[in-house]
């Protein structure tokens, strides 16, 4: 593990409160602010820094060894390559450990140097973590400074100017503009990607989706023209579509909803099927009828256990959300399907009669488990039974 890099504290957070940790900064020089939330996933800090869904979010690992596999362009997530977005900093209990893998192609630090990302070290991410347990995520504005002297005028100000998730619509500001096709399925070990033979059509409305998500897809069949988060059903369905895919992404589902609802609740009605992932999830349960709230702390890891109620199986699933579907608005034609084992909170429903679903969690993983990759063959298995009838 290397060493700090100076004796001088270079890196400052301030929290909404006004708590002040001095540590040492990482990457990026200047400053960021977001909501502070915690990460427990032991592996994948490049695919979670790179997930959109973390968009205005700051993300504390709670494991110490973060930079010890490098990064390379492989394994980021962001998919918006004309605009790439993803957490706006981090914050590490160590320094960043030296890589030792056969796939790393720059250092850490170099790296977020080179995506502009700020992060802190030398802090207690337990005490973070624990805060944001008994108490729910927080403000907080961090600066790089290798002179060691701060602006904080201008870093309370930063914070001050920052109106946090509820009421945010992130999805329009990391959503891809332009159309485009996916058909290249999920990494092989040493062999790298392939396109895989599609055999049906799936459009994805774009609210920040990943990059594994559409291998997923694609690994299980499917040709995928990903368009904006703003497409209208009628343009939707004017790709003649098999299937409609609602995708990840950051901020408040309400207020993405404000345009996104309407035209979803159209696709539904198309009798196309439907399947929706963790923001998608939430949007399909409000145009079903459901509503959604904020969380305290919300769910950030790999290590999420989920009931299926259905099957009674528990699947272990990655998680990245700060919003929940409220189970208790859920209308009578919506089924709850799959729910948290750590804290009861709805992960899934299915609309009765209809091959319409979603779940809360990351069923393509990256990072994390993959237990849930059958939801991508499920969602197939309906376009191909639809197809057939």
């Amino acid at each position: 593990m290397s060493g700090w890099q100076t004796a001088t504290k270079t890196a400052l957070l301030i929290s909404e409160t006004g708590e002040k940790l001095y540590g040492y900064g990482l990457g990026a020089i200047g400053q960021t602010v977001g909501e502070v939330c915690f990460n427990t996933a032991m592996t994948g800090y490049q695919e979670i820094l790179t997930d959109p869904s973390y968009a205005g979010q700051i993300v504390t690992f709670t494991f110490p060894h973060i930079g010890n596999v490098g990064t390379n362009d492989d394994d980021s997530e962001t998919s918006n390559i004309s605009q790439p977005r993803g957490a706006e900093g981090l914050i590490i209990r160590e320094a960043i450990t030296t890589p030792a893998n056969y796939r790393a192609a720059q250092h850490l630090d170099a790296w977020l140097k080179q995506r502009g990302l700020i992060g802190i070290s030398g802090v207690d991410t337990r005490a973070i973590t624990s805060h944001i347990r008994d108490h729910g995520m927080f403000n907080a504005v961090i600066a790089h400074a290798p002179d060691g002297k701060f602006d904080e005028a201008a870093m309370q100000a930063k914070l001050a100017g920052f109106a946090g998730l509820e009421g945010a619509d992130l999805a329009a500001e990391v959503s891809s503009q332009q159309s485009y096709d996916w058909q290249q399925g999920r990494w092989q070990w040493d062999d790298g990607f392939d396109d895989i033979a599609s055999d049906v059509h799936v459009v994805a409305l774009d609210f920040g989706i990943k990059r594994n998500i559409l291998r997923c897809l694609s690994e299980a069949g499917c040709r995928v023209t990903i368009v904006s988060a703003d497409s209208t059903a009628e343009q939707v369905l004017a790709l003649q579509p098999d299937g409609i895919f609602l995708s990840n992404g950051p901020g408040d589902p309400a207020a993405t909803g404000a345009y996104a609802v309407g035209e979803i609740r159209k696709l539904v009605d198309s009798g196309k099927p439907v399947f929706g992932i963790c923001l998608g999830h939430q949007m399909l349960a409000r145009a079903l009828g459901a509503q959604t709230v904020k969380m305290k702390q919300g769910h950030h890891g790999a290590n999420h256990p989920v009931k299926d109620i259905n099957t009674g199986k528990v699947e272990i699933t990655s998680m990245n959300h700060g919003f929940t579907v409220d189970r208790d608005t859920l209308p009578d034609n919506v089924e709850e399907t799959h729910v948290s084992l750590f804290d009861g909170t709805n992960c899934g429903i299915a609309l009765k009669g209809k091959p319409v679903f979603s779940v809360q969690y990351h069923p393509e993983a990256s990072p994390g488990p993959q237990d849930s990759h059958y939801l991508f063959d499920r969602f197939v298995a309906a376009m191909s039974a639809q197809g057939n009838s």
